[in-house]
C-alpha cells in the first residue's frame, strides 16, 4: 500500500504507525517517478482522493486490469486557481483502453451504504480493530482555522472540530 502525503515527516509516520509499504510525497520529485519507485510492477488498486498529477500518474503506473475509485479531487479544492468546484485533469485515454483500466466514482450519498459503513467502522473503532491518527480542534469559531491548516498539511489524519 502506498500512501501520498505533503512531508518526509508524515510520510515516515505512514510507514512506520500505520502500515504502509511506500509513500510519495506532493513536491519532492515528480509523482510518476516516485511511484515507478514505490511500485516499481505498476498498481492494481487505486483509490484516489486528489486528481491532478497523482490520478495522472496512477495511469500510467497502472497493470492491466486496474481497478480505480475515485472519491475525491483535493487538486481542484487546493488549486488557487480554481473555485473548487472542478478539478480538470489530463488522462491517456489510449492507456486507459489498452490496460483495460476501469474507473468508479464513489460518494458517500447512498444513505444505504453509508450507514452500513458507519455501522461497520463504528464497531471496529469501539474494539480497537482499527484507529485512526486525529486531531481535535475545539469550538466552531476555530473551525476556519482548523481548514486551512488542514489544507497547508499542518496536521497529521482526520481533522475533528469539537462542537
Amino acid at each position: 500500500m502506498i500512501g501520498s502525503t505533503s512531508s518526509q515527516e508524515k510520510a515516515d509516520r505512514l510507514v512506520r504507525d500505520l502500515g504502509y509499504d511506500a509513500t510519495v510525497i506532493r513536491g519532492a520529485a515528480p509523482i510518476e517517478e516516485q511511484l515507478a519507485k514505490a511500485a516499481p510492477d505498476g498498481n492494481d488498486v487505486y483509490v484516489d482522493n486528489v486528481g491532478g498529477d497523482q490520478l495522472q500518474a496512477a495511469v500510467a503506473s497502472a497493470r492491466p486490469g486496474a481497478r480505480f475509485v475515485l472519491i475525491g479531487a483535493l487538486s481542484g479544492q487546493m488549486s488557487p486557481q480554481g473555485t473548487g468546484g472542478a478539478a480538470p485533469v489530463g488522462l491517456d485515454t489510449y492507456q486507459l483502453i489498452l490496460k483495460r483500466i476501469s474507473i468508479r466514482a464513489f460518494q458517500g450519498f447512498d444513505e444505504q451504504a453509508r450507514s452500513q459503513w458507519l455501522e461497520r467502522f463504528g464497531g471496529w473503532s469501539r474494539t480497537g480493530d482499527i484507529t485512526f491518527p486525529y486531531v481535535r480542534v475545539s469550538g466552531i469559531d476555530h473551525a476556519p482555522r482548523a481548514l486551512q491548516e488542514m489544507i497547508e498539511g499542518r496536521h497529521f489524519g482526520t481533522v475533528i472540530v469539537e462542537l
